[in-house]
């Protein structure tokens, strides 16, 4: 029997934890599956890591991750994946959007040989706040690295244990994990999963994560083209700058010996 670990990353969700555990260990059962939960505590302010020493104490296959304070989805993941002992990896958020029914599903779809498997949640219930961004988010990711999926950023996935102990996420980079699984030469896909509306607790999602996500985006890209073969990168870059100084330098030319004009007045000429 293979084993499989379930890696939620939390932060203020003490609303949705023992609905949340209760139901994880129901789809263990029910499936007669070798399951643990790791809980990682992103610094939360509110009851939530006391409820999670509860129920740690009260179930021997819980484990919970501390941290001090809030330090990003992307850290707790990454300390998730190091702790992480499962011959399966499923990663899911803590505020009940994410279904535990999914996991056999998740389980026979890597089974059936891929590396990783991402949900989409094609029916979606978040406010269009979320929503739209997200869309223009997913397309832009799908067509500039060729991973054909529809939501790279939902929090429901699957991964073989040599994924997450070969992939290294930090900042933004969670959202990015189909393609760091990618540049490792591991195959992902997608299955459609439910989603469902938040019961308790807030949306951490801000504006300024439109932001962090294009740098990240732009970062992301560049370890997917550019990684092993930089020059083509900055030769590039290099050649475009060359190609305008010399245009510039035979506008100049031009200008004085045709036209007589001064190399101090004109704005060409001052930009060399």
């Amino acid at each position: 029997m293979k084993r499989v670990t379930v890696l939620i990353p939390v932060y203020n969700e003490e609303g949705s934890l023992q609905e949340l555990c209760d139901r994880l260990q129901k789809v263990f059962l029910g499936n007669n599956f070798d399951g643990d939960i790791l809980f990682v505590n992103d610094g939360s302010s509110d009851n939530t890591g006391m409820i999670l020493d509860n129920l740690k104490q009260n179930n021997e296959n819980i484990a919970v991750i501390h941290f001090s304070h809030n330090r990003g989805k992307a850290d707790a993941l990454q300390s998730g994946f190091n702790a992480a002992e499962g011959d399966y990896v499923i990663t899911m958020d803590g505020d009940l959007q994410d279904d535990p029914d999914e996991l056999p599903g998740l389980i026979a779809k890597i089974d059936s040989g891929w590396d990783v498997v991402s949900g989409w949640k094609k029916e979606r219930h978040d406010p269009l706040g979320k929503t739209l961004p997200s869309k223009f988010f997913n397309k832009t990711t799908s067509m500039f690295t060729g991973i054909k999926i529809h939501d790279f950023n939902c929090g429901l996935k699957a991964y073989k244990k040599e994924v997450v102990k070969s992939v290294h996420v930090y900042g933004e980079l969670h959202r990015y994990i189909p393609v760091l699984a990618m540049m490792e030469g591991y195959r992902t896909t997608e299955l459609i999963v439910k989603h469902h509306p938040r019961t308790s607790g807030v949306s951490k999602y801000g504006f300024g994560r439109i932001f962090k996500g294009f740098f990240d985006f732009l970062t992301v890209l560049f370890l997917a083209r550019f990684t092993m073969r930089p020059m083509h990168l900055f030769g590039m870059l290099g050649l475009l700058a060359g190609l305008l100084g010399v245009g510039l330098e035979s506008y100049v030319v031009i200008l004085k010996y045709a036209f007589g004009h001064p190399f101090q007045t004109h704005m060409a000429m001052m930009m060399l």
